[in-house]
């Protein structure tokens, strides 16, 4: 029977993103890959930062998507990353997928705004819509509700406020 190693096989099951990241120290979790084929990764709040510079170095310089989602009444609050490694002449970019797990209490990540600019709107929703404080975005405020509103419309405990509507007037 062949034998072996535990952390030789997880290594080797890693995606290349993950494998980088293992061999250069930088804390993360593989979950797997998605549908597609894309490698997922979950990172801790605190280490995002000095993780998504790593990913930008390796060439994943496009930012394709973030968003962010409830998971579960009272859980956790989801911040997705969709990053993609553009080249010339690649007519099949690798991809990634970063997820990082905050607490509803005190749900803060830091800003990637410096190292993609195209996270600007993007963040500014997952703040407006779940109230998810991305720290050191420059421009940190409602961008689709108004600013007196009250609450994070997106969160699976969010109470509805009593609204007067049209149809109700006839």
């Amino acid at each position: 029977m062949n034998t072996i190693d535990e952390d030789q096989l997880n290594i080797e099951t890693r995606g290349r993103l993950s494998a980088w990241l293992t061999r250069h120290n930088f804390f993360h979790r593989p979950l797997g890959y998605d549908y597609r084929g894309v490698e997922t990764l979950q990172v801790k709040s605190e280490e995002w930062l000095s993780v998504a510079v790593a990913p930008y170095a390796y060439g994943f310089n496009y930012l394709r998507s973030q968003c962010a989602y409830d998971s579960a009444p009272g859980g956790y609050l989801v911040s997705v990353y969709h990053l993609t490694q553009v080249r010339d002449y690649s007519d099949q970019p690798e991809e990634v997928c970063v997820k990082i797990f905050v607490p509803r209490k005190d749900p803060r990540i830091p800003s990637v705004y410096w190292i993609w600019r195209g996270s600007d709107f993007q963040e500014r929703e997952s703040y407006d819509m779940l109230g998810i404080i991305h720290q050191g975005h420059p421009h940190l405020r409602r961008i689709l509700m108004p600013e007196s509103w009250v609450g994070w419309p997106l969160r699976k405990d969010y109470v509805v406020p009593n609204f007067y509507e049209l149809q109700d007037a006839y």
